[in-house]
């Protein structure tokens, strides 16, 4: 038998540069992933117009930035479907036909809409596209039979409506064309922004996967450490310090240690915690800013590979959808 691997759908939306928490919750796993699946990753320009479509002039570099960081990071065209939503017209046309079928109530009830709308009070959200864009990220995920979606918690229930959507269509038109995703629970490490909080533009508290030695430099020396810690000679507390937490995801286990004992005994200075910090962050990220560098200086290179992945992608979805029409009664020549 042949081993036919299983396929694995994922997106990110291009509404600003990546930050190192978009690497360490979402695209390290991606590159773990695209080793033991057929992965398909999209960047989710249709998505990005839901809550920007007033002002989408950054759009596009914000999408030829999100690709040069998946390339510099690590996701392997060879081995991962990389492509932008907006290029495979078949995610609209799958996204038109399920709404037919798919009941107001549905999308009402996924607890992220509301959540959202709190959230992005400066924006008019009452719109269908904000309203159905979990409908959208099921067509996303159903129009390559996609069996796994990597999400975190929060994400899950618009797993389940995509399972929903997918099972009510295959038993109107008794089918089982489409296929019923499953939520792939991905573990998230705690990246925290430089002021303690979540980690996020809105916040102005990020470090960037674009930042160079010198930004980063100029962003974690001022960075919050232990608020109790006053003075060099006082003893810390390295639980709540965001500086140990990136040591946990830069430095080997002995310099974590070396911290934890130093800051406890007022041994080092956070001064001293941070320079070595900053040694380890840049051996980390030094050679992906490299690749970056190549990546950018060279934009043909990168739309090349995209485009080649959008074919890919195409010629995939143009199958699905070509049998979805003829499921529901939409088929009038050969195509």
């Amino acid at each position: 038998m042949r081993n036919v691997k299983e396929i694995v759908v994922s997106g990110m939306r291009p509404t600003g540069p990546l930050h190192i928490g978009h690497y360490h919750g979402v695209i390290k796993n991606w590159i773990e992933l695209q080793e033991k699946y057929k992965c398909y990753y999209f960047v989710a320009d249709w998505h990005a117009l839901t809550t920007e479509y007033k002002d989408p002039s950054d759009i596009r570099r914000w999408v030829f930035e999100m690709l040069v960081d998946w390339l510099a990071l690590g996701i392997d065209p060879s081995k991962a479907v990389l492509f932008i939503q907006s290029e495979v017209e078949m995610h609209a046309e799958l996204h038109l036909l399920l709404s037919m079928l798919t009941p107001l109530g549905w999308l009402n009830r996924v607890p992220s809409y509301k959540d959202m709308i709190q959230q992005l009070k400066d924006r008019d959200l009452t719109t269908y596209g904000f309203l159905g864009y979990p409908l959208l990220q099921a067509a996303d995920i159903a129009v390559y039979k996609g069996a796994y979606v990597p999400v975190g918690e929060d994400q899950v229930a618009h797993i389940e409506l995509a399972r929903e959507v997918v099972r009510r269509f295959n038993d109107i038109y008794k089918t089982d064309i489409l296929k019923e995703p499953k939520a792939l629970l991905t573990p998230t490490p705690k990246v925290p922004g430089l002021d303690g909080r979540k980690m996020s533009k809105s916040y102005n508290n990020c470090i960037f996967i674009s930042d160079d030695s010198k930004t980063l430099k100029k962003k974690i020396m001022p960075a919050i450490t232990d608020p109790q810690r006053m003075r060099r000679s006082d003893p810390g507390d390295p639980d709540v310090c965001i500086i140990h937490d990136y040591h946990k995801l830069y430095s080997p286990q002995d310099i974590v240690e070396w911290c934890e004992i130093g800051c406890r005994s007022a041994a080092i200075g956070c001064v001293d915690c941070k320079n070595k910090l900053l040694e380890y962050m840049n051996l980390f990220w030094d050679p992906i800013r490299e690749r970056r560098s190549k990546l950018i200086s060279n934009p043909s290179d990168v739309w090349e590979i995209v485009e080649s992945g959008c074919v890919k992608a195409r010629k995939v979805a143009s199958s699905v959808i070509k049998k979805v029409r003829d499921i529901v009664g939409i088929s009038y020549r050969s195509r």
